[in-house]
């Protein structure tokens, strides 16, 4: 289970994006931003995925890494 303050971040994170971009994630498929909002707020599989990257950035940013 994901904290809700670490959902919210993440959908802030995809609100920003712009509204006609979509990101492919491997076997899973092709998804609108809009699509990718409900996977996290489900967190179901590709959900966990997408703040499992966005997590994943936000802490290499934070090093210096990126």
């Amino acid at each position: 289970m994901v904290s809700e303050d670490i959902k919210k971040l993440v959908i802030m994170r995809l609100q920003a994006m712009p509204p006609n971009l979509k990101l492919s994630i491997g076997k899973y498929g092709t998804f609108t931003k809009e699509e990718l909002i409900e996977r996290v707020q489900k967190e179901d599989e590709v959900g966990k995925l997408i703040i499992e990257m966005q997590l994943k950035y936000l802490r290499s940013f934070k090093k210096g890494i990126i």
